[in-house]
């Protein structure tokens, strides 16, 4: 049965952050992840954790400027100091927080990205991250919703992987973004999984990105090829619910109650 887990800057927004951790456990996750921790206290994020039974599975590193549109620095060159920063805070957090991956972003290509700045700082970042025993994490991301994002084909992300050669750099797979870029999902997993290179898988449903069952995925099938092939990661829900959290849960619920 596949690992799943919430994400608390997509789903339970009808909360509070803080009061998401316990709406995610009330629904049987047992685990959550989101994409930046870095308005809170670690000591806080820690207490949310431990108080409602949960694992940190999954966080960003610092993105450069988000509100402004900044999707990352790993791949622009002249910001390698803000870059190697960003990961030195993120692995403060992951040591709080026993995370076990951090998802580094790479940058908008009209920024003036750079292939060479990006492996430069991946791998100086892996070091750092692997001294620590945390993976590091790259996501193809589809150009319709991030437009000129650096990275958005998995065997672009699986090259670089290669070329590294550090054990703890793995490819963040992410379902939605993979079909609109893509598709061939089914192919894909059957490929990628059993490579040891996908270190996370998120899913949304396509094109909306709502639940998973909603629009033009088997999420079922694609499920039971993830279990067929003992993924032993997490499965993050990274979906905007159409209406209530919880009461857009029927896919799990059903998933679970077929696979109990």
């Amino acid at each position: 049965m596949p690992r799943f887990a919430a994400n608390l800057s997509m789903m339970y927004t009808e909360y509070p952050f803080p009061a998401r951790f316990a709406a995610a456990a009330a629904d049987g996750f047992e685990a959550v992840e989101y994409l930046f921790p870095y308005a809170y206290d670690p000591a806080e994020l820690r207490r949310l954790l431990d108080e409602h039974g949960l694992r940190q599975v999954l966080f960003n590193a610092p993105p450069g400027d988000w509100g402004a549109g900044e999707r990352g620095t790993a791949a622009l060159p002249g910001r390698e100091a803000e870059t190697r920063a960003g990961i030195e805070r993120a692995l403060e957090y992951a040591a709080a927080l026993d995370c076990p991956r951090v998802h580094v972003m790479a940058g908008l290509l009209p920024t003036g990205a750079a292939r060479e700045t990006y492996l430069g700082n991946l791998a100086w970042a892996a070091e750092r991250t692997g001294a620590a025993g945390v993976d590091l994490l790259i996501e193809p991301i589809n150009h319709r919703d991030m437009p000129g994002y650096f990275l958005n084909r998995q065997a672009e992300a699986h090259a670089v992987v290669r070329e590294l050669g550090a054990d703890n750099i793995k490819v963040q797979l992410d379902i939605y973004h993979c079909q609109i870029t893509e598709g061939d999902l089914t192919t894909t997993l059957r490929r990628d999984l059993p490579s040891g290179r996908v270190g996370h898988l998120q899913i949304a449903g396509v094109p909306d990105r709502q639940e998973p069952d909603a629009g033009e995925l088997n999420i079922g099938h694609l499920l039971d090829v993830i279990d067929e092939l003992d993924f032993q990661g997490w499965v993050g829900c990274e979906y905007r619910p159409r209406a209530g959290t919880s009461e857009g849960l029927g896919w799990l619920r059903d998933y679970r109650g077929a696979h109990a």
